[in-house]
């Protein structure tokens, strides 16, 4: 009699579920790359207001949220497509377009979602190294063949924060050959401030096989509700469409998109924290000669120089917990989301902590004889 596993598709077999950045009871987390100052006021009042209402289906279609997004970004609702977190929408993607035997192309590392899809549709990955911690859309080109057919460029690009320059990004585009269809990610689209970012809804007026993801789980701080939109030409949002689930995105998550679309504050409030948190982080970082990659988003990935499972185990019992860079095969590497002063000051302390106890454990290592009046001493 076959098992249960026996009756799955194969390449179902080979997918690496999804692990999400650990929690510890108590500690702070600075894992998962979430907002720090929550939800705008106006958002939590919608929510509210809405519970009772929860008993009914919500919208299907998203329309006021649609029109207002449309009204908003200055394109036609006809252009775009809600989902439940912009992941969806890359599932959709999926769905939509993948056969098996397709080519995906990503970099390399890259967010979980991008391989995950591609197995799911059994279709074979191309990962293009970053150069310098950055896409190097180059090498993605040039690994474009006539199998091709789903390319994600995340920008910024997660775990590392960086950017590709304008140029670069509008000449990729140029070249996409049309049988590829281009998805680029812009989760953290709100973060950035470096003035040689490329607007990327002006890729999506290039080519009408490119779609640009965005989500309320960032900067708006919706993450636990799942809202994220695409924004494409109609033909592709009406693909999309015939995969939708119905109902996908609840009533509650529509209503609080709305309401922090009316809070111009929220975006100001959250950008403001994040600059002055990363500079801050920055000069910590510095102070210890520590190796790190200047951000555009909301989170630093940064070399401490020691092993990130053991340094996340150290910082865990410390209260803050980090994302540990071993995933990407960045092993003496974390990725920590930058929090409030107060939560960014504790990080820094239980940081220097972590790496002062390394110091002495292998210095112990070696000469056990001495280890307990060399404690005394420091």
């Amino acid at each position: 009699m076959p098992s249960i596993r026996d009756l799955m598709r194969p390449n179902v077999g080979e997918i690496r579920p999804y692990r999400e950045g650990k929690s510890h009871p108590g500690a702070v987390k600075l894992s998962a790359n979430e907002n720090p100052l929550g939800p705008s006021p106006k958002a939590l009042q919608a929510m509210r207001e809405l519970a009772p209402q929860v008993r009914l289906y919500p919208d299907p279609l998203c329309l006021e949220l649609t029109a207002r997004l449309a009204e908003r970004l200055g394109v036609a609702s006809e252009n775009l497509i809600i989902g439940r977190g912009s992941d969806e929408i890359i599932h959709m993607l999926g769905l939509a377009f993948l056969r098996p035997g397709d080519e995906v192309i990503y970099a390399d590392p890259p967010f979980a979602l991008y391989p995950f899809t591609a197995k799911l549709m059994d279709c074979q990955s191309v990962a293009v190294p970053l150069k310098r911690f950055v896409h190097d859309l180059p090498g993605m080109a040039a690994a474009i063949s006539e199998r091709t057919r789903l390319i994600f460029v995340a920008n910024p690009h997660n775990p590392t924060g960086t950017i590709v320059p304008r140029a670069q990004a509008e000449a990729f585009v140029h070249d996409l050959p049309e049988h590829v269809i281009l998805a680029w990610d812009a989760a953290y689209h709100e973060y950035v401030t470096d003035g040689d970012y490329v607007d990327p809804l002006r890729l999506i007026e290039q080519r009408p096989n490119v779609i640009v993801l965005r989500t309320f789980s960032k900067i708006y701080a919706l993450a636990g509700l799942r809202v994220g939109y695409g924004v494409a030409g109609p033909e592709l949002i009406q693909v999309l469409t015939q995969v939708r689930e119905p109902f996908n995105v609840s009533s509650v998550a529509q209503a609080a998109a709305l309401a922090s679309l009316d809070d111009p504050g929220q975006v100001t409030r959250g950008v403001q924290v994040n600059e002055e948190g990363k500079g801050y982080l920055y000069e910590q970082f510095e102070a210890l000669g520590l190796e790190y990659v200047p951000t555009q988003a909301n989170f630093i990935l940064v070399n401490i120089g020691i092993d990130s499972v053991e340094a996340f185990e150290r910082l865990a019992k410390a209260g803050y917990t980090v994302r540990t860079g071993d995933i990407w095969d960045l092993n003496t590497w974390i990725r920590l989301t930058i929090g409030t002063q107060e939560q960014n000051e504790g990080f820094a302390k239980a940081l220097r902590e972590c790496l002062r106890e390394s110091v002495i454990g292998n210095w112990s290592d070696c000469h056990p004889e001495r280890s307990e009046g060399s404690r005394r001493g420091i």
